[in-house]
């Protein structure tokens, strides 16, 4: 197959639980194009015909075919090529690439979604120019992504930066054994951390059922409290996160990470957990908001040099 000319539009497509977003950018990085639609709830071959008109008309109106990124919910096994890890459960044990290379007739670049903003945000985003950076999206699940020097780190078995299906660091006696998570085990960061997390937290303190959302938006008691136990359950999972890795930055996306108090609070707190006289790791919030997941997608196609120059001249878009 031919490379891609360097006229070729990027495809980004973020393929999330709720929602399906595909973007289009130009060779310099600027965004062409923007389109969302629903995902299909628990279908697996609807949300490919949905990928596929997606492209089509992102296509007719560009007047080009592009190059396609994706990024998913999960990730791609090494060893059977179907999907795995996939908190759309309908993906589970899908030849997901194949299918999709089979509809759009040509060779596509799939990755996780979290790799996909922490891509985004390392190369000409909030943590542009550092050379270490930990990507977290904290919504429906709570996954990471790691980029090192620009480049994805996928690892030996597909699933590096997969902190959530850690489990929660220095439990308390009233966190054990934790909520049960879909993977099959208890206590898993995402029980805790994801926004479905902070609701069942506040409802199992004061019996009221909220959204993460709205939660996030009250100033009562209840509603505090249970913020700064999220504040201290994500200072202890990102503290282990940095006794691993020690990155530079660490850049929050997903619902959560419009929470303000996230990053002057959760800082304050993870110096007690962290393995160092001082933490220098730098937790900010993302420069491209939610285009990031699809920015970082579109971006699988880009070559080394020119990731590399993007990174020398961020936020130039």
């Amino acid at each position: 197959m031919a490379s891609p000319s360097k006229m070729t539009p990027r495809i980004g497509i973020d393929l999330g639980g709720t929602k399906i977003e595909i973007a289009a950018f130009d060779e310099c990085g600027r965004q062409r194009l923007r389109r969302r639609a629903a995902t299909p709830a628990s279908d697996y071959r609807a949300t490919l015909d949905a990928v596929a008109a997606l492209v089509a008309e992102a296509e007719s109106e560009l007047g080009a075919q592009g190059t396609v990124g994706i990024g998913i919910p999960g990730a791609e096994s090494r060893a059977t090529g179907l999907i795995k890890n996939a908190n759309s459960t309908c993906l589970i044990g899908q030849p997901l690439r194949h299918d999709l290379e089979t509809r759009l007739h040509r060779e596509i670049r799939l990755a996780n979604d979290a790799n996909c903003f922490a891509l985004s945000e390392a190369v000409d985003g909030a943590a542009a120019g550092a050379e270490v950076v930990f990507g977290v999206i904290l919504s429906t699940g709570c996954g990471g992504g790691l980029v090192v020097r620009g480049q994805v780190l996928v690892g030996a078995n597909a699933i590096a930066g997969e902190w959530g299906h850690n489990p929660l660091p220095w439990p308390h006696d009233d966190e054990r054994p934790g909520p049960a998570c879909y993977c099959g085990k208890h206590g898993c960061l995402e029980t805790w951390l994801s926004g479905p997390g902070l609701a069942r937290d506040l409802f199992t303190h004061s019996g009221r059922h909220l959204p993460a959302a709205e939660i996030a938006t009250l100033h009562d008691a209840d509603a505090l409290a249970a913020l700064q136990r999220y504040e201290d359950r994500l200072a202890r999972g990102l503290a282990q996160v940095i006794n691993v890795l020690d990155p530079d930055a660490i850049v929050l996306g997903g619902g959560l990470s419009n929470l303000a108090r996230l990053y002057e609070n959760v800082p304050r707190r993870w110096g007690s957990y962290v393995f160092s006289d001082q933490v220098a790791t730098r937790l900010v919030p993302p420069l491209h908001g939610d285009s990031s997941g699809v920015r970082g997608a579109a971006w699988l196609w880009e070559t080394d040099e020119s990731l590399a120059t993007r990174r020398e001249k961020p936020h130039d878009l």
